[in-house]
C-alpha cells in the first residue's frame, strides 16, 4: 500500500474527541420517551465504564491513513470491553492532572517529536506512577531524542521493506494480547526493523520469522513485546500499518490484549526471560505418569483429565533454579505444581517428600492458588491483584534456592518459604504438575527451566573452639526467644545452622540467631527468632574465627568461658578468646 498524508480534515488538532462516550443508535423518539420518564421518576444513571484510555495520535512525520480506522477499531473494543476512549491529537492533554484519570495511553501510530518537555515529564511521571504505556506500529518512530522513551517503547524504528505477507511465531501463547493465536500467524502488514534488539530488556511476545518474506535485517526479530516500567506497564505491537489490520478479528484481539495489559485489567509476566530450558512445549519425551489419570497433549497444551495422579519430569534432577509454566483452570478447579520430591511411581510420595504450590480458586487459605500446599499460604493480597481469573492463563516462577522456595504469580511475588524438615529437603528432587482428579480441568503450556548453578549456602554445626561443642537452641525449641547455648554435638536440626547471603545465621529454615531485644550491652543474650531482616539478626563471618553481631558489633560469646552442655551463648565486646571462635561448615 502506498503512503501518503491524510486529508487535513481528518487530523484532529483541537483538542480530545469524546464522541466515544456518546449513545450512537439513539432515535429521536428514544430519547423523547427518555425525557417524559425523567419528568415521572428520577433516571437511572447509566453505569460508568470499568475505565478509562486515551489514544494518541498526532504525527509529526509520516501519517499513517489507518489512524481513523484504529481509532474507530479501539472505540469498538472499549465498548465490548468495558472501558471508555477518549481520542485526542492533542498534546496539550498531556498533563499530571488530565492523564490521572486514565488507566492506559495509546500512541497509535505516531511520528516524530510529539511532546514537549513539560508534557514528557508529565508522561514519564504517569507510567512510572502506575500508568499504562500502548504502542501501536509507528509508535516506535517517535520521540527519537527522548531516552525514556525509547526505553519505554523498547526500540526504535530503523527500516522496513515493501507490505507483504510474512510468518508471525507466537514466543508466549498466554499473554492477554496473544493467548487467542497459534504457535505460527501468517498475515500481511509492513514489517519494520529495529534500530536495536530489544530482547534484553523486554518479554517478547512476537517474532517474525525472516525466513519467510523479503527484507528482514535483524535475524533473531521481535515484532510485540512488553515489560514493566517502574510502577507502570509498557506494551508495543510492530503490527497495524494497514488499514485492513484494524478490521482483523486476530489484530483486534492482540490489540484488546495489549490495551488490557497495559491498563492492568489483565497481567502477565513481562519480565525480561533468557537462558531457560524447555521441559515441555509440545513433546512429553522425558516426562512420566505416576497414578491415575493421564494429561492429553494438543497444540502444544497439557490438559488433565481424570486422577489423581501426577506427570512429572522423570528425565533429571534438579537442585537451585527458577521453574516456568502458564496454566489455565476451567471453574473451580483444583491442580498445583510439585517440587523437590524423589523418583517414584506413587504421587503420594511426591506430596509426602517434596512440596505442592496449589493452584486453586476456593479452600482454606493455605490450600489456595499461591500458597505452599498445607504449610503456607500465599500474600492474598499481592495474589488477588495479580491473578487472572478462571478460564485464562496465568504464569508461575517458582524460584528454588537451597531449602527456599519463593513463588511469582505473572510476574508478582506472592509467597516465600523456607523448609526446615529434611525430609522434604528442597535442594535436590523432580518436578512435575498434578492431574487432580474427578471433574478438576487444569492445562498447562510452555514449561521451562533455568539451572541457576549456585552452590547453596553450606549448613552444619557451628563448633566453639574452646569448648569443642556445639552452638545449640535450648531443649530443641523453635519458639520465638529460645535460648542459644552450647551442646555436645549430635547433628539434631538444632544445631544445623545456615549462614546466608543476607548475614543471617538461619536454624529450622525460618528462625534467625538473634540478639535479644537488638540490645548492645554486654552480656545481652542470644536466641532465636522468626527472620526479619533486622541488624540485631544479621553476624559478620571473621577470618580469625570470631562471628560479630553486626547492630551490636561485639562477638558471639560462651558466657564465662564456659564447657558444660548448657552454657549460655551472648554478645561481648571482642577479646580474641577461645569462647568467642568458632568453626563452621
Amino acid at each position: 500500500m502506498l503512503r501518503h498524508l491524510a486529508p487535513a480534515a481528518s487530523a484532529r488538532t483541537g483538542g480530545i474527541d469524546r464522541t466515544a462516550s456518546l449513545p450512537r443508535r439513539l432515535a429521536l423518539s428514544a430519547v423523547a420517551i427518555a425525557l417524559m420518564a425523567a419528568a415521572v421518576v428520577c433516571a437511572t444513571p447509566a453505569q460508568a465504564a470499568a475505565f478509562k484510555v486515551l489514544v494518541f495520535s498526532k504525527t509529526a512525520g509520516f501519517r499513517h491513513d489507518s489512524i481513523p480506522a484504529g481509532i474507530q477499531a479501539i472505540r469498538d473494543l472499549g465498548a465490548a470491553a468495558d472501558f471508555a476512549v477518549d481520542a485526542t491529537e492533542d498534546a496539550g492533554a498531556f498533563t499530571t492532572g488530565n492523564l490521572a484519570q486514565y488507566k492506559a495511553v495509546v500512541f497509535l501510530s505516531t511520528t516524530g517529536d510529539v511532546l514537549n518537555d513539560s508534557q514528557q515529564a508529565a508522561f514519564q511521571a504517569y507510567v512510572d506512577g502506575g500508568g499504562g504505556y500502548a504502542g501501536v506500529h509507528s509508535a516506535a518512530d517517535t520521540e527519537y531524542n527522548w531516552a525514556y522513551y525509547g526505553q519505554l517503547v523498547g526500540a526504535w524504528f530503523n527500516s522496513h521493506p515493501a507490505i507483504q505477507r510474512a510468518t508471525v511465531r507466537e514466543e508466549d501463547r498466554v499473554h492477554p494480547a496473544t493467548s487467542h493465536l497459534g504457535p505460527t500467524w501468517s498475515r500481511t502488514d509492513e514489517w519494520y526493523n529495529y534500530r536495536t534488539n530489544p530482547r534484553p530488556n523486554v518479554r517478547v511476545l512476537q517474532s517474525l520469522d525472516e525466513s519467510s518474506y523479503s527484507g528482514g535485517a535483524m535475524g533473531d526479530h521481535p515484532i510485540t513485546w512488553c515489560h514493566p516500567q517502574a510502577s507502570g506497564r509498557s506494551f508495543y505491537t510492530g503490527l497495524g500499518h494497514t488499514i485492513e489490520s484494524y478490521s482483523d478479528p486476530n489484530f483486534r484481539t492482540l490489540l484488546l490484549g495489549g490495551i488490557r495489559y497495559a491498563a492492568k485489567a489483565a497481567h502477565a509476566d513481562c519480565r525480561p526471560e533468557t537462558g531457560y530450558t524447555t521441559l515441555f512445549n509440545g513433546s512429553v519425551t522425558g516426562w512420566s505418569q505416576a497414578g491415575a489419570g493421564s494429561f492429553a497433549n494438543s497444540d502444544a497444551t497439557l490438559t488433565s483429565q481424570g486422577g489423581p495422579g501426577l506427570l512429572w519430569y522423570s528425565a533429571k534432577e534438579f537442585r537451585s533454579y527458577s521453574l516456568k509454566l502458564d496454566w489455565r483452570l476451567t471453574g473451580d478447579s483444583n491442580s498445583g505444581v510439585l517440587v523437590g520430591f524423589p523418583a517414584s511411581s506413587d504421587p503420594d510420595s511426591a506430596m509426602n517428600n517434596g512440596y505442592e504450590v496449589q493452584i486453586d480458586a476456593t479452600d482454606t487459605p493455605d490450600r489456595t492458588t499461591g500458597s505452599i500446599y498445607g504449610f503456607k499460604a500465599a500474600d492474598s493480597a499481592a495474589r488477588d491483584a495479580a491473578l487472572n481469573p478462571p478460564g485464562q492463563w496465568n504464569t508461575y516462577e517458582l524460584l528454588v534456592e537451597g531449602e527456599r522456595l519463593q513463588v511469582f504469580l505473572n510476574g508478582v511475588k506472592i509467597n516465600d518459604f523456607v523448609n526446615a524438615d529434611p525430609v522434604r529437603s528442597l535442594q535436590q528432587g523432580y518436578v512435575g504438575i498434578q492431574n487432580h482428579g474427578g471433574t478438576d480441568v487444569a492445562s498447562f503450556r510452555n514449561i521451562r527451566i533455568k539451572e541457576l548453578g549456585t552452590t547453596p549456602p553450606p549448613t552444619g554445626a557451628i563448633r566453639g573452639v574452646g569448648s569443642g561443642k556445639c552452638l545449640n537452641v535450648a531443649n530443641a525449641s523453635q519458639s520465638n526467644g529460645a535460648q542459644a547455648q552450647i551442646w555436645d554435638c549430635n547433628g539434631q536440626p538444632n544445631q544445623q545452622w545456615t549462614a546466608t547471603s543476607a548475614g543471617e545465621l538461619r536454624v529450622y529454615g525460618g528462625k534467625c540467631l538473634d540478639v535479644n531485644g537488638a540490645g548492645t550491652a554486654d552480656g545481652t543474650g542470644v536466641i532465636i527468632w522468626d527472620c526479619n531482616g533486622q541488624n540485631n539478626q544479621k553476624w559478620r563471618l571473621n577470618s580469625d574465627g570470631t562471628i560479630t553481631a553486626v547492630g551490636a558489633n561485639k562477638c558471639l560469646d560462651v558466657a564465662g568461658y564456659g564447657t558444660a552442655n548448657g552454657s549460655r551463648v551472648q554478645i561481648w565486646t571482642c577479646t580474641g578468646g577461645t569462647n568467642q571462635k568458632w568453626t563452621r561448615p
